[in-house]
């Protein structure tokens, strides 16, 4: 079957490796915008080593149409020709933009999918270097920034190859101080995207081969990291899982998980980890029943199969064992239902007409109706 695969020029891993963030920038770039998160002060001696003359701005929550074109602003004013992002999913999406829009120029609606022009990204971002502090989104390694556009109530994507950081610098011991929470949320998103593209139509023999490894990182140390933020083992593996995770999904694309928390966390202000965690077993749920109704699914169903023995450790596992998991680590973790957020009944159904069409949803091993949508909101919530 044909298929490509793109990722960072440049994957570094491992702990103590952000100390090498210096030299890598200087190899890069000569002025340099450094996205760090809402508390800059506990990356001081990371950004105080950069050697080159830098521009600092911080991400506060989500990255929004209006942050995008604030922190491109101070990069143009800066002459900022390198960018760095230490932070979460949040800080590497905003330092995506600013990378995208410093080397294609414009304003993020010019490119914004489904709220703005959609045009198309046709030069490179200017270089990237991308430090996750969180084991989640594996933004690091990933084609697209989420952008809220608050206008619209809506989350969109700026999409293309050329937005691929350049470096991907990843050291566990920047996650180790991740409050429990925040390693819950993220850790059960980076096993979403382990799992949505093993099972995705867009699935190739690479992904599924990371997309294992993923899985089996995320069974070895989400539970112990976050019963033990300080266990290095476990935070090395769940920064492993968070980079296998980035990788497939951005070669063989995610699912109705996916497609849901984009609305949700529009529709109301749900964390993007948390809205994955609390839907992952309903869409895994509703999948299976509607592979097993009579869909094409006998791949997908024996990709389940295999995920769940991946996970339980245990190599009879059924389905239904792996969404036990699922279910007793969401539990354990204690990830709120989306009620919790705010997420009322009343607006399911808008919630799932926009998210059908997302496309997240359609890498989804099968067709969920509007109405199965509805209910996995209602089981989620």
């Amino acid at each position: 079957m044909p298929f490509e695969f793109g990722t960072a020029g440049r994957v570094m891993v491992g702990p103590g490796r952000a100390a090498e963030l210096p030299s890598v920038l200087a190899g890069l770039g000569s002025r340099v915008l450094v996205c760090t998160g809402s508390r800059p002060a506990s990356h001081a001696g990371l950004v105080d080593g950069v050697q080159l003359p830098a521009a600092v701005v911080t991400v506060r929550g989500e990255p929004t149409t209006e942050s995008a074109r604030a922190a491109a602003a101070v990069a143009r004013e800066h002459g900022a020709d390198v960018v760095a992002a230490i932070g979460g999913g949040s800080v590497i999406d905003l330092a995506k933009a600013v990378a995208m829009l410093l080397g294609n120029g414009g304003d993020p609606l010019d490119y914004l999918e489904v709220v703005g022009s959609g045009g198309k990204i046709s030069k490179p971002a200017v270089p990237l270097v991308a430090l996750p502090t969180t084991a989640g989104t594996g933004a690091e390694v990933t084609a697209n920034a989420v952008l809220a556009s608050p206008a619209h109530r809506v989350k969109a994507s700026l999409r293309s190859p050329l937005m691929i950081p350049r470096v991907a610098l990843v050291d566990p011991l920047l996650t180790v101080t991740c409050p429990p929470h925040v390693t819950a949320a993220s850790g059960l998103d980076a096993l979403t995207q382990c799992l949505e593209p093993f099972v995705s139509v867009r699935a190739n023999p690479l992904t599924d081969c990371l997309a294992r490894g993923g899985l089996r990182h995320a069974a070895a140390g989400l539970r112990r990291a976050y019963a033990d933020g300080t266990d290095l083992e476990a935070r090395s593996d769940m920064t492993v899982c968070s980079l296998l995770g980035g990788m497939t999904l951005a070669n063989a694309k995610l699912g109705a998980v996916h497609g849901l928390a984009s609305v949700v966390g529009a529709a109301a202000d749900v964390p993007h980890g948390a809205a994955c965690a609390a839907l992952l077993a309903p869409v895994v749920e509703a999948n299976v029943r509607a592979l097993r109704s009579g869909q094409r699914g006998g791949a997908a169903l024996a990709r389940y199969a295999e995920a769940a023995q991946l996970l339980t450790g245990d190599p009879g596992a059924a389905i239904e064992d792996g969404v036990a998991w699922i279910r007793e680590t969401v539990t354990q973790l204690r990830i709120p239902g989306l009620r919790e957020f705010g997420l009322t009944p009343q607006v399911f159904g808008d919630v799932a007409a926009v998210a059908m069409k997302a496309s997240s949803t359609q890498g989804n091993p099968v067709v969920l109706s509007h109405d199965d949508l509805c209910a996995i909101l209602a089981a989620a919530a």
